[in-house]
């Protein structure tokens, strides 16, 4: 989820109220095509009227009406510009965790509004920024692993610092702060809370070891002077979206890992390292963003040049066994994780779709040589396979394209480790920043949220190809987003083959009668801008997630804050569920293994959320229905 934080966030370069479609027949020819394929229950899905009628239901303009015939079990809720969370009537919400809460006894009590945590107990208190999360059952015990993502050193750290760390200390406590918590949790509903000195209780950070397989494992692009054998890297680093494997183990994806990257000989205006290949692609050199490679050499590349190759991976770990070793998984590719959504094929092989959060980047899948079912060994499938990228067609097909050394000229752990340029080789389709992908639980079909693309024809990473107007990408300045779908030949995930077409385009009927009011089941009554998150409940509603402009002006007046969405994919109808805090990101959920809890996170909010004093702090909060039925 790149481009998020309070600090980076900008959105000057919108102009208010403008038109950015272009005026031609072409680009109108695209967006019809995009948007009307196979359309819901038979009919076409257009953009432009402001309302959305499919079959038995119509989605109110007016979000106060409750969505009839859809599977809604809620009654949508309107937009918010206020710094509180906002659920729909018949629900209620609290924090579950927020960070520097407690894991263990020993910190009880270690936040404190003006100073933070100290750097004694940064390591024994729930991380920041939270994002991806799965909940687990290890033997009757519920068990969340989620990522915190990255850190705000003008917040985590003293004021005085001004939110850069003055020693190996308080670079020690920024590493602490990041990574994965796995933390039991109990209790139904309101009584929902965090098990203090459970067994299973877990931090894993920027110094936690792992180790590593398939073809880069070993070889010369991650062998370092602390690790000359490459196979024993330190640390996770900028865990984003997450997913889980179908035998009960937790994959954390590692995203925007360049920007823990740096070099002192920069720093000391000496003549700049000369860089490895593919630095420029991944946007890796000169300064990093918190100051690790100034107190931490492991940071920085002109003293460990393959640190970075290190990174940028899927790491698996196993929320049941605190003892066991987090695997960094090479066989899946480098690049910058946004999440994993595992499946199978027809014949058992194991699939996991994956997405690279870039704007003009890819969108892969990995599938397994070998097949495995309930109970059988997991040895090989995530570390013997192939890795394929997708090719979308303007004619609505498309194809995965294999990453092989036949189809690049490159070897096996070259084009692993590079697997942007790989995917430029075989020419495969770039993207509107390809984020979280969701597989349907109950159809033979998956989706990804194309957050937002405002680059369109600014020149990308060096080596990157750029983004042009068609395909999944068909708005030619898109600062909405939009989710597309494909639904593979034969109805099997590992056919090479699919045809595909847009779910929604997200945009503003209130401010635009064209292409950016959005597909016609956006309304002024659910609008939204940069779908991010994506999960499906058990019965196949889709939730999403959105991280954009939450500045209600402009282009985006009446959008409000970041907002958590139910889409239903059999009509089209899509319904708001919540609005976060202001400045906030929403992303992540699970459920609780009765289906009567959800659990939410909450990513830099603004202000002094949730406390409502001091610091604001980034949470995980559990929301209920006041009638204790399932809802998930």
């Amino acid at each position: 989820m790149a481009d998020h934080s309070l600090m980076d966030m900008s959105w000057d370069d919108f102009d208010e109220h403008r038109d950015p479609r272009p005026d031609n027949n072409e680009f109108d020819a695209i967006v019809d095509r995009a948007i009307s394929r196979r359309g819901f229950l038979g009919g076409a899905l257009a953009f432009g009227s402001g309302a959305a009628v499919f079959g038995t239901g119509l989605l109110s303009s007016t979000s106060a009406a409750r969505a009839e015939g859809t599977g809604f079990d809620f009654t949508p809720i309107d937009t918010a510009t206020d710094f509180d969370i906002h659920v729909p009537e018949g629900f209620q919400w609290k924090p579950l965790v927020r960070w520097g809460d407690a894991l263990w006894s020993e910190a009880e009590g270690a936040f404190s509004a003006d100073t933070g945590v100290s750097v004694d107990m940064s390591s024994k208190v729930f991380g920041e920024n939270t994002d991806g999360m799965e909940l687990f059952d290890v033997d009757g015990k519920q068990v969340i692993a989620v990522n915190s993502e990255y850190v705000n050193p003008k917040i985590n750290l003293p004021a005085d610092r001004e939110g850069t760390p003055k020693n190996a200390d308080e670079v020690r406590m920024l590493q602490n702060f990041q990574g994965v918590t796995v933390m039991e949790v109990a209790g139904s509903g309101a009584s929902f809370e965090v098990v203090k000195d459970s067994p299973l209780n877990r931090r894993i950070d920027h110094n936690t070891q792992m180790t590593m397989d398939g073809p880069v494992a070993g070889t010369d692009f991650v062998k370092t002077n602390t690790d000359p054998e490459g196979m024993s890297p330190k640390g996770t680093l900028n865990n984003c979206g997450s997913g889980r494997t179908l035998w009960g183990t937790y994959l954390t994806c590692e995203e925007n890992f360049n920007g823990y990257f740096g070099t002192t000989e920069v720093a000391q205006d000496q003549k700049p390292v000369e860089l490895p290949e593919g630095f420029s692609r991944y946007g890796i050199g000169g300064k990093g963003r918190y100051a690790y490679e100034v107190f931490d050499e492991r940071f920085d590349i002109s003293k460990e040049p393959n640190e970075p190759h290190r990174h940028g991976w899927i790491v698996e770990i196993d929320p049941a066994n605190p003892d066991s070793t987090p695997v960094k998984h090479t066989a899946l590719g480098r690049f910058k994780h946004e999440n994993a959504a595992m499946t199978q094929t027809a014949d058992g092989r194991i699939v996991v779709y994956m997405g690279d959060d870039e704007r003009g980047e890819f969108m892969y899948k990995y599938v397994s040589n070998g097949t495995w079912a309930e109970g059988q060994s997991t040895d090989g499938l995530l570390s013997d396979g192939t890795l394929y990228v997708a090719k979308f067609n303007d004619d609505m097909t498309g194809e995965w394209l294999a990453l092989t050394p036949e189809t690049t000229g490159m070897e096996i752990a070259d084009l692993l480790v590079h697997a942007r340029m790989a995917g430029s080789k075989v020419g495969a389709t770039t993207m509107d920043r390809p984020e979280w992908i969701a597989v349907n639980p109950v159809k033979v079909e998956a989706y990804c949220a194309l957050t937002n693309n405002k680059n369109r024809g600014v020149k990308p990473n060096a080596g990157g190809d750029e983004t042009p107007v068609g395909g999944p990408n068909p708005r030619e300045t898109n600062h909405y987003g939009q989710i597309v779908r494909w639904r593979p030949e034969r109805e099997d995930h590992g056919a090479a083959a699919f045809t595909w077409d847009l779910y929604v385009m997200a945009g503003n009927p209130t401010v635009y009668d064209n292409a950016y009011a959005g597909s016609d089941n956006v309304t002024p009554g659910n609008m939204f801008n940069s779908p991010d998150g994506m999960i499906f409940d058990s019965k196949g509603m889709l939730w999403i997630q959105t991280d954009g402009n939450y500045k209600n002006e402009g282009d985006f007046e009446g959008q409000g804050n970041n907002q958590m969405l139910v889409g239903n994919t059999e009509t089209g109808e899509i319904a708001r569920f919540m609005t976060g805090p202001y400045g906030c990101e929403i992303t992540g959920m699970c459920w609780s293994l009765d289906k009567k809890t959800a659990f939410v996170g909450i990513q830099h909010p603004g202000g002094s959320w949730p406390d409502g004093a001091g610091k604001p702090r980034s949470s995980v909060i559990a929301v209920w229905r006041e009638d204790g039925a399932a809802f998930g």
